[in-house]
């Protein structure tokens, strides 16, 4: 007999919210690894230099290939150096939103702060709705009704999937509250999170965006080329397709409404060049049981952990054979999910770090 589909109310303010709170599943207490706290606190420790270096490195390569693509301009040659630029402008800048969101990427609090800003208008993403949004995904992480970044929903939309590979459904989306923001409003689902001191720097820092994108397109105009809108802009659509290809690999087909990140999450081991542009959010799992931990230490607690955790997938070859099935097989039944295998169960202790992010 075939399976009815079914969808979730997967918005901020329907019955499933209520029915998460209900439940138990909203503000809960997780799963946490043992961990001695000792070990925990070296290893939560923050560091300028890691952070430093990668974003001198990740900047030099925005450079690099920008001017090769000025200086091929006009030509087909321009194609690569704008299609590894594109690259750099769309994806990684995603995880570098992600960790200086957490300000755990450099000890120096301003330097988290002005790369998140930086990053959030490479990505497309507000900086202050998204931190507070972000918070609440780790809070809640994949609690229906209760966390606001479920990529993929049950059934997915392998529509809306292809279509993020370039950001032709939530681009437009981001510009569309964008501009909501410039008029001083908010959507529902933004104010269950964003708390009312928060909300005048939403709507400045959206008129400042616009402003930017805004003089692009004039200047792009004025001197009848694409060529301003190819570093500023257009990147953040033909650019994200890396982004999507990490990013699935977080949640996509696992369990929903289970309070152990365990059964979740994905922990997958890359190659170097991919940890460096990802910056280490590979080690999943371990980054959303003890989000205070650096990008750069990482590896370090999966090491720690690998002993109660499930078995790491062994690149994203292995992952995609995976989350490809479950995903067509939770088109047709909304209620499939990967059953991740636990090892021994190890009781939790009182050493987990607080599931919220920093916020100083």
């Amino acid at each position: 007999m075939p399976v009815e589909i079914t969808k979730r109310d997967y918005s901020l303010v329907g019955k499933d919210t209520k029915a998460a709170e209900e439940r138990g599943l909203a503000d809960a207490q997780w799963y946490a690894c043992n961990i001695s706290r000792s070990r925990l606190k070296e290893l939560m420790q923050r560091k300028d230099g890691p952070a430093i270096r990668d974003t001198l490195i990740w900047f030099a390569a925005l450079v690099i290939t920008g001017t090769l693509g000025y200086m091929t301009w006009g030509t087909w040659w321009a194609i690569l150096p704008f299609a590894a630029y594109g690259v750099l402008y769309g994806s990684p800048s995603d995880s570098r939103w992600h960790e200086c969101g957490h300000r755990t990427a450099f000890k120096t609090v301003w330097m988290n702060d002005v790369v998140y800003e930086i990053a959030s208008f490479m990505v497309l993403r507000e900086s202050v709705p998204w931190r507070w949004s972000h918070t609440r995904h780790h809070t809640d992480t994949i609690i229906v009704g209760r966390d606001p970044e479920i990529a993929v929903p049950r059934p997915p939309d392998l529509l809306g999937i292809a279509l993020a590979f370039f950001s032709l459904k939530n681009g437009p989306k981001e510009i569309g509250k964008m501009v909501m923001h410039c008029f001083g409003r908010l959507n529902p689902a933004e104010a269950t999170y964003i708390p009312d001191v928060e909300r005048h720097k939403v709507y400045r820092n959206a008129r400042i965006y616009i402003l930017i994108h805004a003089s692009v397109i004039a200047c792009a105009i004025a001197t009848r080329s694409f060529l301003p809108l190819m570093y500023i802009g257009l990147p953040s659509f033909y650019g994200a397709w890396l982004m999507v290809v990490f990013g699935l690999t977080q949640h996509a087909g696992l369990a929903e409404d289970v309070l152990d990140h365990r059964l979740n999450c994905r922990t997958i081991y890359m190659n170097p060049v991919f940890r460096f542009l990802y910056w280490e959010m590979n080690y999943h799992v371990e980054h959303h049981m003890f989000p205070m931990v650096p990008y750069h230490a990482l590896g370090s607690l999966h090491r720690e952990l690998k002993d109660d955790m499930p078995k790491p997938y062994n690149g994203l070859l292995e992952a995609y054979r995976e989350i490809i099935p479950a995903l067509l097989k939770q088109v047709k039944d909304p209620t499939y999910h990967v059953q991740r295998q636990l090892p021994r169960a190890i009781q939790p202790v009182t050493t987990h770090a607080p599931a919220a992010m920093a916020t100083a």
